[in-house]
């Protein structure tokens, strides 16, 4: 049952199509480190193949085979459709993903001044180890909205010429007592402050002993005069902390792929990649890139949310499908791949895992029939048919697969969007790319793993 390594399978000859694809996936994974800069990317690329948005499509007044139309909510959650040959309400083929990553939000009033300092407060978005993000360099990600309505898009920390911030530790000679707490609690989550500045500045003008002095006032003026925001605009913005630089070869072979956000970008570009390779179908392919999967798949841009509903049902009406019926056959009738990744086998860690059914790099694309925790709580648990449809699919188009749990028994446990899309009585099993370090500030995966996730979307869509 032991899995054929892809390295071995593909050989020299692929392996230039490999480095090529892993090329374009980090730059891609470089420039997309938050769900807005995920989903701009995503539909900057679907536009290039030809995709037109769900608006333009509807002023045309209709759909046939072979189109190609997207939509977005809120520059958060997006889905790509291209119309097959068969009637929807026979089902979809689905490539399921999630663009969050898990991060550092600056809280609405997050600028104060200590001690001569100045600094950021934020709140940890997703499941970290919080003692991970200190001492790093971070970049800041995101939007501030002004009144007017005015969106000020910020980086500040990934050209090579800008400063970076970052979250300061206690130095080693003084950490006797925090070096006996547990590692949950090293590091609190309102520890999580980040340094931005330290330069003192007189707040105005006249005699020098009555002057006030602040470093707020200048870290202030940068932010009015380099980037037009004020204090206050940090109450209607989303800024992200996120670890800076970008995605790197990793090995001394340049085998894998360092970089932050692979959990689970990775999986969004790969069925991205496989959408957009995708030409002539039986059943209408769609790529669903959805938000919020790290904190429950809630919101209007969460798995949770009415979105694909609807836009099924709108690309429905402009093929002269649309009823309610029709709507609800198509969602039942409807198989999908849930793209996230799996837990890669560490051999620096190997009681964790159960050696039979666990995810190794180089073996290809992971299949997990459950995720869930301890007794299969929170799992989708993918029929025997599925699966079995799903390995012909895998077989027959040559992709190297393997199959995985998360962990041990009772060792640990995570979930997928793939149970809220089973709500509509559709076939779903994860399907995704094995990844070290997950959730790290640096995750680690394979290049031959990369390469094989696209060639098996690809097989799903156009043979499920």
């Amino acid at each position: 049952m032991e899995r054929k390594n892809a390295w071995l399978v593909r050989g020299a000859a692929e392996k230039a199509a490999v480095t090529a694809l892993c090329e374009d996936y980090k730059t891609y994974l470089s420039a997309s480190k938050t769900e807005r800069e995920s989903l701009a990317n995503a539909v900057a690329l679907a536009r290039e193949a030809g995709y037109i948005s769900l608006k333009e499509a509807q002023e045309k007044g209709s759909l046939a085979c072979g189109g190609k139309v997207y939509e977005t909510l809120m520059g958060k959650i997006l889905a790509l459709f291209r119309i097959g040959r068969k009637p929807m309400t026979e089902g979809m083929n689905i490539l399921g993903a999630h663009i969050d990553s898990p991060r550092l939000d600056l809280k609405q009033n997050p600028l104060y001044e200590d001690k001569d300092m100045v600094l950021l407060d934020t709140h940890y978005y997703g499941g970290i180890k919080k003692y991970q993000w200190v001492t790093i360099p971070l970049a800041l990600h995101g939007v501030a909205v002004k009144k007017d309505g005015t969106v000020v898009n910020i980086v500040i920390g990934e050209d090579p010429a800008d400063p970076v911030v970052g979250i300061t530790d206690l130095l080693v000679h003084l950490s006797a007592k925090q070096m006996d707490k547990k590692a949950s609690v090293v590091i609190e989550g309102e520890d999580l402050n980040i340094l931005i500045g330290s330069e003192k500045v007189y707040e105005e003008e006249g005699e020098e002993e009555n002057r006030k002095s602040s470093v707020v006032k200048n870290i202030k003026d940068i932010l009015l005069e380099k980037y037009g925001i004020e204090e206050e605009d940090f109450l209607s913005a989303e800024i992200e902390a996120v670890p800076a630089g970008p995605a790197r070869d990793f090995g001394l072979d340049r085998s894998m792929i360092l970089g932050y956000g692979h959990d689970d970008r990775i999986c969004a570009y790969t069925s991205l990649r496989a959408m957009l390779e995708t030409e002539d179908t039986e059943k209408t392919a769609v790529c669903l890139l959805v938000d919020k999967e790290e904190i429950g798949s809630v919101g209007a841009t969460g798995m949770h949310s009415r979105f694909f509903e609807n836009v099924t049902a709108e690309i429905m009406a402009l093929t002269g499908e649309y009823s309610e019926l029709a709507l609800r056959r198509a969602l039942a009738n409807a198989r999908m791949l849930s793209s996230d990744v799996s837990a890669a086998f560490d051999p620096n860690y190997p009681s964790v895992n159960e050696p039979k059914n666990t995810a190794y790099f180089g073996r290809g694309l992971v299949f997990n029939k459950y995720t869930g925790s301890r007794g299969k709580g929170g799992s989708n648990d993918a029929s025997a048919e599925y699966v079995a449809v799903v390995r012909r699919i895998m077989d027959d188009a040559g992709v190297c697969w393997q199959t995985s749990e998360l962990g041990r028994v009772d060792e640990g446990g995570g979930g997928t969007i793939a149970y809220i899309a089973g709500n509509y009585g559709m076939e779903v099993v994860d399907a995704g790319i094995a990844v070290l370090s997950m959730h790290s500030p640096c995750e680690i995966a394979s290049k031959i793993d990369i390469y094989e996730a696209v060639k098996g979307y690809k097989a799903f869509l156009e043979n499920a």
